[in-house]
């Protein structure tokens, strides 16, 4: 039985082998035919679409064998005269120098493209402008680098065109930070959290290279949470790459966090971010982040020289460190001069100094060179401009000669037309200074008019307090005369024509505390005589419940004194008359709302004992009806009285 199963799995093993060989002899036999493929196909717009397509055609195939085979098309297409075959194996041509680092001789096929780029379809336009666009980018010419990315868009090739990758090459970080945001933010969708982590990565990258790491470490906190939120939501299936891409990008902002410890001397807390990144991204063996290992392995190096650990720093620091650019290599050999020095072998360390000075004087050269190229270019074109304005002037010379004649013709209708403009001028500006002269004059007046009206309201309510005081007064002397009389009968109507003194000189207190002179607010106004009643009867009307509801309506002092008046005649016959016995349940309900803009309703009620059975005999004896009466009439109405009413009393009327 054991063998059974024994050969069983030699079996499966066997079958697992031979497959996986036969796949890859297929990959292997598909990427050795791409070279031949590309020689199969027989016309030279299927060659260039293929060879744009094609994944990696150098990978078993050298570049050089391309470039010699496309030569050989070329020179076929020259001698034969063919211009549009021409074009296509100069714009293939053109990306095989760039693919081989020349990209001089790269850019300068592209010119000779770019010149005749009219007869270029869109196709050929869009690949020309990409290899314009990459050679600029690798020359640092990152002004015409823009130009060409404006182009793209002005033509619809590419309506997404961003700058920021330029500004971050300029050392412009915070301005590439700005058009990033601008650019990709709105692309986001909330979420997409893979999405978001590489946002919050690459905004981290930014300020990071902009010397602002505690910032940086802030949004690379963030991207690590979205991977991770990524990388563990159950409700999305992710296939084998995306898991992957995931991991790498996690290994990435990992790497990220560890640097900013490091920018920020935090070299304990750098060490497991760095050594979990290095870890993740050799795992997936990803050439294309060999520079990502470099850097973190660099930085975590620095980390145990900085804690003096030299073991572990040189196992992470080596000659076999791959320093692809220069940035890693300077770097690389600052450690190593630092860990010598830490050490003092003095020698090495300043070997690895001079290897740096080396390094630097190279670039400095380089830059040298390659502005003294683009100054040649520009002083070529500025020759070739001018070259062109020199035939265009002779040109016009000529043709200034032909037109002098009637240019003398027109320059008396040129006076002409100057002399009308100078005057139609000169009556503007006349215009113009007079409006500034009445908009003063406006405005003085305006002021005059503001301080007149100001004064004008210190006088009013000068005016009013003065009136009041005089009616205090007034209510002074009737209270002295009160003390002075014996007689019950002159006594009440001494207290009663008080109670209206009072009830006046409400209205002007009430007008010289309001900030608006013209009306009166009724609610406080009411509220305020009615306690001004209950002062004089004292004996009655305190346990009474009264009821205002006149919130909002405001009355002009030609309406608020007969108001005032004729309430106080009746607030006082309330409290004189209604309640005899017993005022602990009674009531009274005022009430005042406005109809329209000028129309109004009144109306006033108890629940006492009610008017006498006489009440029609004695109005033209009784002073206070026939005072309410007259207000009555003063306000262009007619009181009404409730005599149906088995309870209490009800007076209304309207009023304008």
């Amino acid at each position: 039985m054991n063998n059974i199963h024994y050969k069983n799995t030699i079996f499966v093993w066997v079958i697992f082998f031979l497959s996986v060989v036969v796949s890859a002899q297929e990959e292997k036999t598909t990427e050795e035919n791409l070279f031949q493929q590309f020689q199969d196909i027989e016309t030279p717009d299927e060659r260039l679409t293929f060879f744009f397509n094609a994944t990696d055609p150098y990978r078993e195939t050298s570049t050089y064998d391309w470039l010699d085979l496309v030569n050989l098309y070329l020179n076929a297409a020259i001698k034969d005269e063919e211009s549009s075959e021409i074009e296509r194996y100069k714009l293939i041509q053109a990306r095989i120098y760039y693919d081989l680092g020349d990209y001089d001789k790269s850019l300068a096929i592209s010119k000779e493209l770019y010149a005749e780029k009219e007869d270029l379809d869109i196709y050929l336009k869009s690949k020309l402008l990409d290899i314009m666009d990459d050679n600029y980018g690798q020359l640092t010419m990152y002004t015409e680098q823009i130009e060409i990315r404006k182009e793209q868009r002005e033509l619809g090739i590419n309506e997404n065109v961003a700058f920021y990758d330029i500004y971050a090459n300029l050392g412009m970080y915070r301005k590439a930070m700005e058009h990033y945001i601008d650019n990709v933010k709105k692309t986001i969708e909330e979420n997409d959290f893979y999405a978001q982590a590489e946002y919050y990565n690459n905004l981290g990258n930014y300020l990071r290279l902009d010397e602002s790491a505690p910032t940086a470490l802030s949004h690379y906190k963030k991207a690590k949470g979205y991977i991770d939120v990524f990388l563990n939501l159950i409700t999305r299936k992710k296939s084998d790459e995306e898991i992957e891409q995931a991991n790498l990008l996690k290994g990435i902002i990992e790497g990220n966090i560890g640097k900013c410890h490091v920018e920020l001397k935090q070299y304990k807390e750098a060490i497991p971010h760095l050594e979990s990144a290095i870890n993740t991204l050799k795992k997936y063996k990803n050439k294309e982040l060999s520079s990502e290992i470099t850097e973190n392995s660099l930085a975590i190096s620095e980390c145990y020289l900085h804690l003096e650990d030299y073991e572990k720093a040189t196992d992470f620091l080596s000659d076999n460190l791959e320093t692809k650019t220069t940035k890693n290599l300077l770097r690389k050999n600052r450690l190593f001069a630092l860990y010598y020095d830490r050490t003092e072998d003095y020698k090495n360390a300043s070997l690895y100094l001079k290897k740096n000075i080396r390094v630097r004087d190279s670039i400095l050269d380089n830059q040298s060179e390659l502005r003294k190229q683009q100054l040649a270019t520009v002083m070529g074109q500025d020759l070739a401009v001018s070259q062109t304005m020199l035939a265009e002037q002779k040109l016009a010379l000529e043709k200034s000669r032909v037109d002098m004649m009637a240019k003398e013709r027109n320059i008396n209708l040129v006076l002409i037309s100057l002399l009308f403009t100078l005057v139609g001028f000169a009556g503007l500006v006349y215009a113009y200074l007079k409006s500034i002269k009445n908009q003063r004059l406006i405005a003085e007046q305006k002021y005059i008019i503001e301080n007149a009206l100001v004064e004008k309201d210190s006088l009013l309510k000068e005016i009013h307090h003065r009136v009041k005081n005089n009616l205090q007064m007034v209510s002074s002397l009737l209270s002295l005369q009160t003390k002075n009389t014996r007689s019950k009968a002159a006594i009440e109507a001494l207290e009663e024509g008080k109670s209206r003194v009072k009830a006046m000189a409400l209205i002007h207190q009430k007008l010289y505390q309001n900030e608006d002179l013209s009306v009166i607010e009724m609610q406080s106004y009411i509220e305020s005589l009615i306690n001004s009643v209950q002062s004089v009867y004292k004996k009655g009307g305190h346990n009474i419940n009264i009821t205002v509801d006149a919130e909002g309506v405001e009355l002009d002092i030609d309406r608020a004194i007969p108001f005032g008046l004729m309430l106080n005649e009746l607030v006082s016959n309330s409290f004189k008359y209604a309640f005899p016995d017993n005022d602990e349940n009674g009531k009274i309900y005022i009430h005042i709302r406005k109809i329209g803009e000028k129309e109004g309703y009144f109306e006033y009620s108890d629940n006492g004992i009610g008017l006498p059975d006489d009440t029609d005999e004695r109005a033209n004896s009784s002073m206070g009806i026939r005072l309410m009466n007259r207000l009555a009439n003063q306000l262009q109405t007619t009181l009404n009285i409730d005599k149906t009413a088995e309870d209490g009393v009800r007076y209304w009327f309207n009023f304008c």
